[in-house]
């Protein structure tokens, strides 16, 4: 995210001898992306960041993932997954259940009401949806709070927690990319500046504001890293002597940040308009974007529900969060729904949704999309909440065999 920030003390010019106010030399950091060739910062630690007392295996939680075969619509009942009990003693690092993956991206969810462990995703950014409830999530940048709507983004290798502090619940959609995830690149200058036909700008983010100092020995971080576990993906605990939130200050363009899905400002149109007017963040191979209440399109003739659309390139996957989203009545799907629409299969509206949005002038909803320009496979949460139906409903209820479940 290039848009410079400084937080706390740091010398007047970069990699030279700083030192903190009791005379102790401090360690600088740069912490940088695609090898000292695009966004970086430097923070300035009391202790030596790379200093590590004890490490061990972290056995991930199933990763294991199947091929939507035969190729599918689907709908997935994400609330289905944990029960209130389960909930209370779940945290958003060990707990996420994962939903759907391919090599350039993987959707888990977890709902949580337990402080995580320090963790650090050393394969790629991760951008956390706070369907429901609220957070802290402390970072060696500073801390942020994370509210109902915000989307947070993590870029790779930052040291984090949640800490859900007492009474405190949260519903997370977890995006975790092989990439870097961010604004796209055509709501962006040649400099980084939000322009003025993008939906949100750098008011809508919302970056630490203070450095987050902690003194504890012999800390665990759990690392999630590239390795020969299921899907290339695997974990260690490295102990480290001193706790990373050591940093005194920090600037530059990468850190830590959230934005409130409230704040994105809906393009709509004279007729319908397609998903990429909606789009709010990009990885590599995947983009995120958002649909909110708005008014809708207004055309005489226009129909405000989607038209039916092959998707040629991409696996559409939408998560439901809130409202009344009009193209999907009468399939079953409601909040904390998934619906998968896979490429190779043409999807629009279900039966009667056109001629019931004729005339509506305002949409209802909330929802979060993924769009993948790689088949998805189905992850053990996937598998354990298909509603085995989903694939009928444009035929009401028809069907004449063949597998649906996965």
């Amino acid at each position: 995210m290039a848009h410079y920030r400084q937080i706390g003390p740091v010398p007047q010019q970069r990699h030279t001898l700083f030192k903190d106010e009791d005379g102790s030399i401090l360690s600088e950091e740069l912490m940088g992306e695609e090898g000292f060739s695009s966004d970086s910062s430097l923070l300035y630690h009391r202790h030596i960041p790379s200093a590590i007392v004890g490490a061990r295996e972290w056995v991930l939680p199933d990763q294991s993932l199947v091929a939507n075969q035969p190729l599918l619509p689907r709908h997935l009942k994400l609330h289905d997954l944990f029960t209130d009990e389960e909930a209370a003693a779940t945290d958003a690092v060990t707990g996420r259940r994962l939903v759907l993956g391919n090599g350039d991206v993987r959707i888990s969810y977890a709902v949580v009401g337990a402080t995580s462990p320090l963790y650090k995703n050393a394969i790629g950014d991760e951008c956390v949806y706070v369907e429901r409830g609220s957070a802290l999530v402390e970072t060696q940048f500073g801390a942020l709070e994370a509210a109902e709507g915000d989307y947070v983004i993590i870029p790779r290798a930052t040291i984090h927690r949640w800490v859900l502090r007492e009474g405190e619940t949260a519903r997370l959609y977890v995006i975790e990319a092989n990439s870097h995830i961010a604004p796209p690149k055509r709501y962006l200058s040649r400099y980084g500046q939000f322009l003025e036909h993008s939906p949100y700008c750098e008011r809508d983010l919302h970056g630490p504001t203070e450095p987050l100092l902690r003194q504890e020995s012999d800390v665990d971080v759990y690392i999630k890293h590239r390795g020969r576990g299921e899907g290339g993906i695997a974990g260690t605990v490295h102990t480290v002597p001193d706790h990373p939130f050591d940093v005194v200050g920090w600037d530059g363009c990468l850190y830590p940040y959230t934005f409130n899905i409230r704040d994105y400002m809906p393009i709509t149109g004279k007729v319908h308009q397609p998903p990429p007017v909606h789009q709010v963040f990009e990885g590599n191979n995947f983009v995120i974007c958002n649909f909110l209440p708005r008014k809708v399109d207004y055309h005489e003739l226009a129909v405000p529900v989607p038209y039916y659309h092959s998707n040629v390139d991409s696996d559409e996957i939408m998560f439901y969060v809130d409202g009344d989203y009009e193209a999907r009545k009468g399939s079953g799907i409601g909040k904390g729904s998934i619906s998968i629409h896979p490429g190779g299969h043409n999807h629009g509206p279900q039966p009667g949704a056109v001629e019931a949005a004729l005339g509506v002038e305002y949409f209802d909803e909330t929802a979060v999309m993924v769009d993948t320009f790689r088949p998805l496979d189905l992850g053990p949460a996937a598998r354990a909440t298909d509603d085995g139906k989903y694939a009928s409903s444009w035929s009401g209820g028809r069907w004449l065999g063949g597998r649906t479940d996965a």
